[in-house]
This record gives structure tokens, sequence and C-alpha cells, in this order.
């Protein structure tokens, strides 16, 4: 029996697929299951272990009994964790189940069909698919690699339009490891003050990870902090994606209506995830330095390997752990038209998985994640220098 005869997918989800991260990924696992040998640069998770006194603390909150379903909005202990170190109260802070369901609860509670939403571009995969999701329309801003992948006010201000509703900022971004400085943040809360409807979503994900000073958008402009939603996590800094642990702080109606989303979809993200985030916010901080340098330490040795490439240009990344080089020379001297169609190639003949700047909204660079270890980053850039090389005949 057909099992899939009458089936139809809803209008809202028409476009949506899983993310081109994901395709390569998946795509570079299967390559290795039968016997290729496959250097995947592709993801965006760091290859350091979660903290031991981390995980310590998850089996103690499970063996304690930690394990009934948790209040919706995240546990009081870390919720108020969150709230102190953040300068707010408990009822301007949601805890979900990943940064990526903090988005989202966004833009359901908050979003009407055909409203706008500012995005610059290169911006984070999934932003576009999820504003699209919740009825939203998507507007990309281009913002080049001569103008440091950053959005200027006078391109904001001319993006705005009376459905506007939001502005998602990344800084540090994914996937260009832009960092905005003060002055910069200042100068596009000044767009903003004329227009009082357009809220800013701030994704600080990467807070930690900063080769330039990191500020927030809240401390810089924080008249802007009635109409402001600061996304962050454990992720990313604490090496802990697995543990699915986002949160948001913003205005307490704002965060109300996102948690009456959450509600009904996961409702209280995982208890003893949440024991292990609280542990991570309250524990020893000095690794988070520590692995920062490390990282930085990657990005000398990448950029300047990238560089190394004919028709490859990269500038340094502010923060994050990506490169998002310019590739339109190597991609025109290997006879490729886009660069799908390049990273495509460079898995299949070159063994090397990197992911393509059009699923970034930006075609003509592609993102290398230098979260990897140095073995991983050596062998790869290796072969994408060989397999450049041996296309066009250089030497």
């Amino acid at each position: 029996m057909d099992l899939t005869t009458g089936f139809r997918r809803a209008s809202r989800i028409e476009a949506l697929e899983i993310s081109e991260i994901v395709q390569l990924s998946e795509r570079a696992a299967a390559m290795r299951a039968a016997g290729r040998d496959v250097v995947a640069l592709s993801t965006g998770e760091p290859d350091f272990p979660t903290p031991a006194h981390v995980v310590e603390a998850a089996h103690t909150a499970a063996l304690a009994g930690k394990t009934r379903y948790p209040a919706t909005m995240g546990t009081a202990e870390l919720r108020g964790t969150i709230a102190a170190a953040n300068n707010v109260t408990r009822g301007e802070v949601i805890v979900s189940t990943g940064a990526k369901q903090v988005l989202a609860n966004a833009m359901l509670a908050t979003l009407e069909p055909g409203d706008e939403v500012i995005m610059p571009a290169p911006y984070w995969t999934s932003y576009s698919d999820i504003v699209a999701m919740a009825g939203g329309l998507p507007v990309v801003v281009t913002c080049t690699m001569e103008q440091n992948f950053k959005l200027t006010p006078a391109a904001l201000e001319a993006a705005i339009t009376p459905r506007t509703r939001w502005l998602m900022l990344n800084s540090p971004s994914n996937p260009s490891g832009a960092i905005y400085s003060p002055q910069e943040i200042l100068a596009l809360a000044a767009v903003l003050f004329r227009h009082p409807d357009v809220w800013v979503l701030s994704d600080e994900i990467y807070e930690h990870l900063n080769y330039v000073p990191f500020h927030s958008f809240k401390s810089v402009a924080p008249a802007l902090a009635d109409r402001l939603l600061v996304v962050n996590g454990v992720s990313k800094a604490y090496a802990m994606t697995g543990w699915r642990i986002g949160w948001g702080i913003g205005p307490a109606p704002l965060v109300e209506a996102m948690g009456a989303v959450q509600g009904q979809v996961t409702s209280g993200a995982c208890s003893i995830a949440q024991a292990a985030a609280l542990a991570a916010l309250t524990g020893e901080q000095d690794l988070l330095d520590t692995r920062r340098v490390a990282m930085q330490a990657r990005r000398d040795v990448v950029v300047a390997r990238l560089n190394a490439i004919p028709g490859v240009e990269c500038p340094l990344p502010d923060g994050a752990f990506y490169a998002f080089p310019r590739i339109a020379g190597a991609m025109a001297a290997c006879g490729f038209g886009t660069d799908a169609e390049f990273c495509a190639w460079l898995l299949k003949e070159g063994g090397v998985a990197i992911v393509p700047g059009r699923a970034f909204g930006l075609a003509g660079h592609a993102r290398l994640s230098f979260a990897y270890s140095e073995a991983d980053l050596e062998a790869g850039l290796t072969r994408i220098e060989a397999a450049i090389a041996g296309r066009t005949g250089a030497n």
C-alpha cells in the first residue's frame, strides 16, 4: 500500500528543504561509508569536548531525579542566572531547545503574512527559511566583501518599508565572522530610531569567539531595548551543540508570546541539558579564552593558506570559526559557472566538503569551518589546492 497517496505539503513549507550545509555533510558521510576518504570542513561544530564539569553536572542532575517536565520557559535557576548576567528580570528570558528554536519562536509569535524581515547577506542559512515558514518575507540586503560583509545605515534605510517588522543581525557572523563595532551599531540604531515599528533580533551566539572586541547590540544601543531580542546559547563557546540549549532575552510581552509558541511545540527544553548549561555558565570560564586563542591560531593558518591559492580571496574574520573566501576567480579558472557546481566538484573529485556561498545568500563565495583539528584543516586545504591546481594545470 502506498502510504504517500494523497499527501500534500502545506504551502507555507513548499520551498523548505534540509539546509545545504546538512545536505553536504550527509553527502560526505555517505561517501565515507562507501569507502571514500573525505575531509569535511562544512559543519559549524567545535571539535573540543564538552567541559568535564558540565557533563558531571548533567549526570548529577539525572541521579538527583531532575528528569520531570521542566517549566515551559526554562528552569528558574537557569533563567535567573541568564537574567542576572544580563541585568534583566527573569520574565525577560526564555530558554529553548537551541538558539534556532528561539528564532522560530520569535518569528511565529510576531509575523503576519507578508510582514518583512531584513537580513544582511551573507546570513545564516536558516534565517530565510524560518521567516518564510512563519509567513514572513525575507528582504535580503547584499553586503559585499568590500564592505566587510556588514550592513550600512544607507542600505538599512533603503530596505525599510511600512511592512518591515524585524532586522536580523548576527555578530559575530556566520558565515563571514564579521563583528559590528560600537560605531557601526550606533549608526544602524540611528536609522532604527526613525522607524519605531521595526524590531531588532541580535544573534550573538558566537559572542565568546571574538578576535577583535565584541559589543552586544543592547550594551551599545540600550534605548532600543524595548524592541530588541538578543539570542545566545551554550552550543558554540562551550562545545555543547548536542545539548540543544539556547535562550532569548527581550521585552516581557515578546518573551511571553514566544513562550506561548514554545508551549505548543516542545514545552520546556530538556531538564538535564538545562542543568548542564547552568554549570557551563556558573563554572570556570578560563576555557573560553583558551579555546578562543586556539581558534584564532587556526583562523590565521586557514586564511593564509586560502589566500595563497590563485583565484581565492579571503579576508581575516573578526570572530566565529568560519572563513568566507571569494572563490569567483578559482571557479572561472576551473570552468564552473556557480559556486554550487564548484563545491560539488570539489567534494566529488577532491574529497573535501565546503559550503557554497549561495546557501548564505551571497554567491561566488564558499564557507569553510576551522572548528576542526589541525590535521583535518591541513588535509582539507591541501586537497583544495591540489584539486584546483590539477584542473587548471597550475604548478
